[in-house]
This record gives C-alpha cells, structure tokens and sequence, in this order.
C-alpha cells in the first residue's frame, strides 16, 4: 500500500508539473494554410519555452484541435479542449469560429488569445476571456477606405464579401470609410464560401467597366476570384486584407496575382525579437509567414500571465492582461485594453510583386498611402 500510495503521489505531481494549453485551428477546409500557421506557431513556441525550463518549473502540455473553418467544430473543439482541462487556448482563426468558441471557453473559465480573428465584434460583446494578437477590422477598413479613397475616388470600384463575419464586416469597414471620404462604388456583391465558379460575378464586373475590386474573404476564394478574372479579360486591380497572406494564394491565383493590393500588418519576421524564432522555424523548413508569429506571441503572452500572477487559472490571467502591462514579443511589445484588444494596432498596405528569385510575395512591398 506504501508502494502504491508512492506511485500515486508521483502521478499527481507529474500532472501537476503540466500547463494545459489549447491550440485551435482549421487543419482541414478552405483556411488550412493558416491553420497550419496557427498549429506551428503554437508548437515552436511551447518546444521553445519548455526547453528552457518552463515556467517556475512547470512545462506546457499542449492540445490541439481541428476546427476546419466551421462554427459548430469550433465549438465541438471547445468542448473537446475543456474536457481536456485546458484553461487556455490559441485560436481560433476564422472570426465566424472563434466569436461562438468563445462562449464555450468563457463558460469553462478558458482565457482564449486569437492570433487572427479580426472581426470586431470578438471584442465587444462583453466577454471577461477574449484577446488577439491581432487588430480589428474597423482599423483595417479604415486604412483600406482611406487608400482607396485617395487612390481611387474617381474610379470604378467594386465590393465583394464572402458573407462570413470576417469577410463581410472587413469589406463593410473598408466600404464605409470609402465612402465617408467621398468614394462611390458601383458594385456590391456576397459570394458563398468554397465558392468555385465566379463567371457570373467576373460578367458583372466586366460590364461595370470596373477598375478595382476590394474582397473581403480569404485566399481561397480571392486567388480564384483573380485568375476567372484574367481568364475573362478583366484587368482590375484586387485589393484584400489579412485573409490573403498565404502564398498558396499565388499558387492559386497565377501571374494575375501581381499587382494585388492588401492590408496587414508590418511583417513580422523582420522583428529584431524574431531573429532566433525565425531562424528556428527556418531549419525545420518553415517560413513562418503571415500569423505563425502572432500565434507564437500568443503563447509567449500567456506565458508571462503565469508567471506573473503564479496561477494557470483562465480568469486570473484575463484579470492580469485586463490591466494593460505590455509583454515583449516577437511581434513587438503587446498590451491590452479592457476588451482584449491589442493597444498598438498597425495595418500597412502591401503589393503583391515580382521578387528577384521570379516569385510573387507581399514581403518587402510596403506602399506609402
């Protein structure tokens, strides 16, 4: 019995050495790519933290979930993940996944830090648990709107979303910046998503005599949206946000890629704070591109809640952010406001171009307003 009550008190103190930390994102679907870059974020960043020791000794355990872009597997990976006794979570990607996780993990006492959802309304709705390494659309649109407005006021713009809660309210902020700045735009339409033939839209378009489209969706439907384009004979100019940096968005769109426009933020990688991250992610073979970095500082965010406040309960590190004290990142320095939201939101524009090596990237592209 002494034996057993031994072995039993060693299993309670392994567990009891473990941080339980969530990660959820799209590994399957239409949004893979950046859940792959959500997932390697993550991973990187606990292999990181826990082979330097942890935190006061104690090492993150990491669980992970699958949400595949759709709102009721967002919440049956919430579900899954609290089962799991994860008090905190990374993710989710897709605004129209997290904002309805969100309840769930608030319900279960789970903190959740998106690295990418952008729709406003994450942040809003009165939540004690919701954060992001990331702006908001309302920041986006207006950098968007006002490019758009200088650039293009007397042009033939055109508005298409993909009726998602992300797509929708970056095209609606950027359109309603446009237009308070005394643009017209001559179209605006919804697409569904997973969305394959655009004909009928691009004849549309085509008609208009459109010169630049804005889109609001990500780059599975954009990068399509672009070559139908091309294919038809129409030449204007795309214009997206976030949702477009992947470079599977090149690989879908071809050579009429160049030339796009999008909003995000200044890259990352080129943080003097990510120098060895980047480098790390680069021997195994990773471009840590577009949000594996925010999802990286994700993590390094609540590392420093822990050990800060020496608890791993979900509140009592909201409480602790809630106070607005910046942690260093390989972002930059994050801090937060009451709602959750990053203190120092910055959005640049980027043109996707031609590289020396004959490749299309956005990376080094900044275009002045």
């Amino acid at each position: 019995m002494v034996l057993a009550g031994l072995a039993l008190g060693l299993l309670v103190s392994s567990a009891q050495a473990q941080i339980k930390i969530g990660v959820a994102s799209p590994i399957t679907g239409g949004s893979a790519a950046f859940g792959a870059q959500i997932r390697n974020g993550a991973v990187q960043a606990v292999e990181d933290i826990n082979r330097a020791g942890g935190i006061k000794g104690k090492k993150f355990e990491l669980s992970t979930g699958d949400d595949a872009s759709d709102p009721k597997q967002g919440v049956s990976v919430a579900n899954k993940l609290a089962s799991e006794g994860v008090t905190m979570v990374v993710g989710d990607f897709n605004s129209g996944v997290s904002i309805p996780a969100s309840d769930v993990y608030q319900d279960a006492g789970i903190i959740q830090i998106t690295p990418a959802s952008t729709a406003v309304k994450f942040t809003e709705r009165g939540n004690w648990n919701t954060f992001r390494t990331c702006g908001r659309d309302d920041q986006q649109g207006a950098v968007a709107g006002e490019y758009l407005a200088k650039n293009f006021k007397d042009r033939k713009v055109a508005f298409v979303h993909d009726k998602t809660p992300y797509g929708k309210g970056l095209a609606d902020e950027t359109r309603k910046v446009f237009r308070a700045k005394g643009g017209k735009d001559v179209v605006y339409e919804g697409i569904n998503p997973g969305e394959k033939d655009f004909s009928a839209l691009v004849s549309k378009l085509k008609q208009a005599g459109i010169d630049i489209v804005y889109f609001g969706g990500i780059h599975t439907e954009a990068g399509l949206l672009i070559r139908q384009m091309r294919d038809q004979g129409l030449q204007a100019t795309l214009m997206g946000g976030d949702g477009i940096t992947d470079k599977e968005f090149v690989q879908i769109a071809g050579p009429g890629a160049e030339g796009t426009l999008m909003t995000f933020s200044p890259d990352a990688r080129k943080n003097p704070n990510a120098k060895d991250v980047v480098a790390a992610f680069k021997a195994k073979g990773i471009d840590p591109e577009a949000y594996t970095l925010y999802s990286y500082a994700a993590v390094q965010i609540l590392a420093k809640a822990i050990e800060a406040t020496g608890s791993t309960d979900g509140k009592a590190l909201a409480d602790y952010l809630h106070q607005g004290k910046p942690t260093q990142t390989v972002i930059g320095d994050i801090a937060y406001d009451k709602k959750g939201d990053i203190t120092r939101p910055d959005y640049v524009m980027y043109v996707w171009k031609r590289n020396a090596a004959g490749n299309i990237d956005y990376s080094g592209n900044e275009v002045t307003q």
